[in-house]
């Protein structure tokens, strides 16, 4: 596999992370994350320290940075000790936060209300045909 980019990790590393596959991840004050991530393509885990995108994804947020390792052990303890010295600094708001993530929309079909008292389509039945006129 050819070397990556510190961009291309960085880049994959949010796309992990908006994709909900971060193993732990701590909000900090100043609108920034810490984040516990491990790659599957890769086999490499990684600590990635990141500000919120206000670009939609078209810059990298300033002040981004991450730190591989070989195994998933090895960025566990470097994680905990990040959070241990921003604990200790003040800078903790959250240690388990969902905050920011990525893009919640999704494509396909909406769904219907949760709470209606029917649940099927007007658009998809007849109303011409129905079970009681069978012959």
């Amino acid at each position: 596999m050819a070397e990556r980019s510190e961009e291309q990790i960085t880049s994959r590393l949010f796309e992990l992370e908006n994709g909900g596959q971060a193993e732990r991840r701590a909000e900090l004050t100043g609108e920034r994350f810490l984040v516990l991530l491990h790659d599957p393509d890769d086999g490499r885990s990684y600590v990635l320290r990141h500000g919120t995108d206000d670009t939609e994804g078209a810059e990298i947020p300033a002040g981004t940075e991450f730190y591989e390792y070989a195994n998933a052990e090895a960025a566990q303890s470097a994680y905990d000790q990040l959070l241990q010295e921003s604990r200790q600094a003040g800078e903790l708001v959250e240690e388990d936060s969902d905050e920011d993530i990525g893009d919640f929309e999704t494509g396909g079909a909406e769904i219907r209300d949760l709470f209606a008292d029917s649940d099927e389509d007007e658009l998809s039945t007849d109303p011409e045909i129905s079970e009681d006129d069978e012959s």
